[in-house]
C-alpha cells in the first residue's frame, strides 16, 4: 500500500450539481471513502463531481489492484492534484471490503461515508446527510434507493435488495428499507471501532450487523440512484448475494467488546443486541 501527498487546484461548480445542492453547507469534515476497481471510465469524472460538492470534506481513494488503466490514470491526474485527495494503492486486487478497511484507518472527519467508484449515485446528497446526521445527533445514517422509489434495476438485483432488508427486519428487529446501499455514513469513532473483517461486497452486510448488535441506531434518508448495467460496469454478482445473506445471519449472534465505543448521546438506543 502507497499513500501519496497533495497539493492544491482549484475546481469551479457546475450548474447541475449547483441546482442538486441548494441547502446550505453543514457543520462537521466529512471523510469519504472511495474504493476502487478498473473504473477508468468513471474515476475523474466523479473525482470531480466530488470537489463540486459544498461542504468541507477529504477524499480517500483506494486503487484496488486495477488492471484496466486505473491505476495510471490516478498517478498521472490526480496524485498530488488536489489538496483534499489522497490516493492509497494495493499491488493486487483484495476485493472492496479489503479497500475500504485501508481507508477507514486514515479518515480523520466527524462522519465517514461509502462512496463507490462509479457515478450510480449522486455525492450531492451528502450535504442532506450530513445535516441529518449532525440535527439528529446520529450514529449511523443509511441513503435509501426505495423510501419514495422503485429505482430502475435489473430485476434480479431488485429482489436480492429487498430480501436483505427483510433479513435485517427479521434477525435484528430493526424496520430497513435498503441495507445493501452505497451510501452509508457514519460517525468516524464509531466506524473505526468496528472490529470489520471482510474482503468483498460483505461489508455492507457486516457493518450494519456489528452496528446494530453493538446497540446503534441506523437511520435512513431517501437519495438519488441511477443503476447501471453489467455492461457499464457493474461488478457484484449473484454469488456476492449469497454472501451477504449468510453474513447477516452469520453476525446475528456476535457479541461486541467491552472496549466498544460509546453513542453520541446518553439517549435510549432503539436498536439494542437481541
Amino acid at each position: 500500500m502507497e499513500a501519496i501527498p497533495n497539493q492544491e487546484t482549484s475546481v469551479s461548480m457546475g450548474s447541475d450539481d449547483q441546482r442538486r445542492s441548494q441547502s446550505a453547507a453543514p457543520a462537521g469534515k466529512l471523510s469519504v471513502l472511495v474504493p476502487v476497481y478498473n473504473e477508468r471510465n468513471t474515476i475523474l469524472p466523479l473525482i470531480e463531481r466530488l470537489l463540486r460538492v459544498p461542504i468541507n470534506m477529504e477524499i480517500f481513494v483506494t486503487d484496488d489492484g486495477s488492471s484496466d488503466g486505473t491505476t495510471d490514470i490516478l498517478r498521472e491526474k490526480v496524485v498530488g492534484q488536489y489538496p483534499n485527495v489522497q490516493v492509497f494503492f494495493h499491488t493486487h486486487n483484495q476485493g472492496k471490503g479489503s479497500a475500504i478497511r485501508t481507508l477507514i484507518q486514515h479518515a480523520t472527519g466527524q462522519f465517514s461515508v461509502i462512496q463507490d467508484g462509479d457515478m450510480e449515485y449522486d455525492p450531492n446528497d451528502f450535504v442532506v446527510m450530513v445535516s441529518y446526521m449532525v440535527e439528529h445527533n446520529c450514529d449511523a445514517l443509511y441513503g435509501s434507493r426505495f423510501i419514495h422509489d422503485h429505482p430502475r434495476m435489473a430485476l434480479p438485483n431488485y429482489v436480492v435488495n429487498r430480501l436483505l432488508a427483510m433479513l435485517v427486519r427479521l434477525l435484528y428487529g430493526v424496520k430497513m428499507t435498503d441495507e445493501a446501499t452505497c451510501y452509508k455514513m457514519f460517525r468516524t469513532d464509531l466506524l473505526k471501532s468496528v472490529p470489520l473483517v471482510c474482503q468483498r461486497f460483505e461489508f455492507c452486510p457486516e457493518v450494519t450487523a456489528k452496528i446494530l448488535r453493538s446497540g446503534y441506531r441506523i437511520d435512513e434518508i431517501p437519495i438519488h440512484y441511477e443503476a447501471r448495467s453489467y455492461a457499464a460496469g457493474k461488478k457484484i454478482r449473484w454469488n456476492d448475494g449469497v454472501q451477504a445473506f449468510w453474513t447477516l445471519i452469520r453476525y446475528r449472534w456476535w457479541h461486541p467488546s467491552k472496549a466498544h465505543v460509546q453513542p453520541s448521546d446518553n439517549s435510549d438506543r432503539s436498536n439494542q443486541p437481541l
